[in-house]
């Protein structure tokens, strides 16, 4: 038996992520999570916020600059990268074909926010798709 796989976010984060979910609309927001995780449970101790470099309200791509940055500032605080974040300002929280495709080159949990529905889920890639609980603190 596979244990749940959870991501913790404190109230702050969630807020953080809604109001860049917001202001990027129609397009779609991105963000990596930094903290720490231990294959079961991925704690979010921060929000790095990043700008979507092919501005879509289907698709996001985070820039190899900011990637770079987001690292060097992760290792820098001795934080690991502890998920992918993006909105889907449009549609569901559940992982699109392109997500799916680049879920296999990040396996991290990828945190999605639903503007339409607002509402946060979370995922990851093991050979299939595997819900991620989402505990707000």
């Amino acid at each position: 038996m596979t244990l749940q796989k959870e991501i913790t976010l404190s109230k702050n984060h969630v807020d953080i992520l809604i109001r860049h979910a917001k202001q990027n609309e129609p397009n779609e927001s991105c963000a990596i999570l930094f903290g720490k995780n231990d294959d079961r449970q991925f704690l979010t101790s921060d929000v790095f916020l990043t700008e979507n470099a092919e501005p879509s309200p289907v698709n996001f791509t985070i820039s190899n600059d900011e990637l770079i940055k987001a690292y060097e500032e992760s290792e820098k605080r001795n934080l690991e990268v502890v998920a992918i974040f993006h909105s889907h300002p449009n549609s569901a929280a559940y992982p699109s074909s392109t997500d799916r495709q680049y879920m296999e080159v990040n396996p991290v949990p990828w945190v999605i926010y639903s503007n339409a529905n607002n509402e946060f889920r979370a995922y990851i890639l093991e050979s299939t798709i595997i819900p991620v609980n989402v505990t707000i603190l």
